[in-house]
């Protein structure tokens, strides 16, 4: 669990749907019966161990709220870095980093895709921070989707680019994107199966199975999206994935022997290699070195 203070304040501004400046303000005031019963529910559900991000019903993902529940992955500090570094890699691939321009009237003709999307947080990232993409989110799970449909549906603006499609991976795309996506970005399943029954209660009880454990090895999923990613990448064309700390220098070295002409590991907040970049077509040297040049962090 995190600190008690902090998720007390967390629940009791949800309950009185004020942000931390109003509920300072409010705290002389009584609580209401049903405000006080409605802050019991929610303390009873996080003693029970469930997370405090699924009692809540939301978290923000990179200044974006986004609805949450036992349907998806959580969004956790490493994938804002996996977002930091993927909006990084679309500016060195010439695509604009910025504002959307209000007078624009053509379609984005630069394909971002978002693989096992989840709650979709990554998709509207991507799709807040790069104006001129269109950006194409799949999951194989159709509670996923749902989840993800409700937040491009509360999101507005930037979600109007985003296209949700069922399947597993670049299966689900449209044929006619093969060979034009600029960037492959994803947070698949990296956990080997002998490791699941040591992730903390509040994972391994509550998240999604199947967005936690990719097999045996924990490389299956990270091993497809790179060996497939070839016959949709545009050239230049660059993949960006979350990756285990622990395998990441094995999915570096896969990368290399699929012969992708850069190869990066960029660190987490925690320092720990936690998001490979594979890029084909385009200049630049190889390193498995964690890269302390990309992006810092969530801001």
């Amino acid at each position: 669990m995190g600190d008690p203070v902090v998720e007390a304040r967390r629940e009791l501004e949800e309950v009185a749907g004020l942000d931390a400046a109003a509920l300072h303000a409010a705290a002389d005031e009584p609580a209401t019966p049903r405000a006080a019963d409605a802050l019991e529910a929610l303390v009873r559900r996080r003693r029970a161990g469930e997370p405090l991000q699924y009692v809540l019903g939301s978290w923000a993902f990179r200044g974006i709220d986004v609805l949450v529940d036992r349907r998806v992955l959580i969004p956790r500090p490493e994938t804002e870095v996996l977002a930091e570094v993927a909006i990084a890699e679309a500016a060195r691939l010439g695509l604009r980093v910025g504002r959307p321009d209000p007078w624009a009237t053509t379609t984005p003709e630069a394909v971002v895709c978002d693989l096992g999307t989840g709650s979709g947080a990554v998709a509207l990232a991507l799709a807040a921070a790069l104006p001129d993409v269109q950006v194409w989110a799949t999951d194989v799970s159709a509670d996923a989707l749902a989840v993800a449909r409700a937040n491009l549906a509360g999101s507005g603006g930037a979600a109007v680019r985003v296209r949700l499609a069922a399947g597993s991976w670049f299966a689900a795309l449209p044929a006619a994107l093969a060979g034009r996506v600029h960037l492959v970005v994803s947070n698949p399943p990296y956990v080997r199966e002998d490791e699941f029954a040591a992730l903390p209660p509040e994972v391994r009880d509550w998240e999604p199975v199947e967005a936690l454990v990719s097999g045996p090895t924990g490389m299956e999923a990270v091993a497809e999206i790179l060996t497939d990613a070839s016959r949709w990448l545009s050239r230049p064309g660059t993949v960006v994935l979350e990756v285990a700390a622990e395998r990441a220098e094995d999915a570096a070295a896969l990368a290399r022997r699929l012969a992708y002409e850069r190869v990066e590991l960029h660190p987490d907040l925690a320092g720990r290699p936690r998001v490979l970049v594979a890029a084909s077509g385009g200049r630049g040297r190889s390193s498995s070195r964690p890269s302390r040049d990309g992006p810092a962090g969530p801001r």
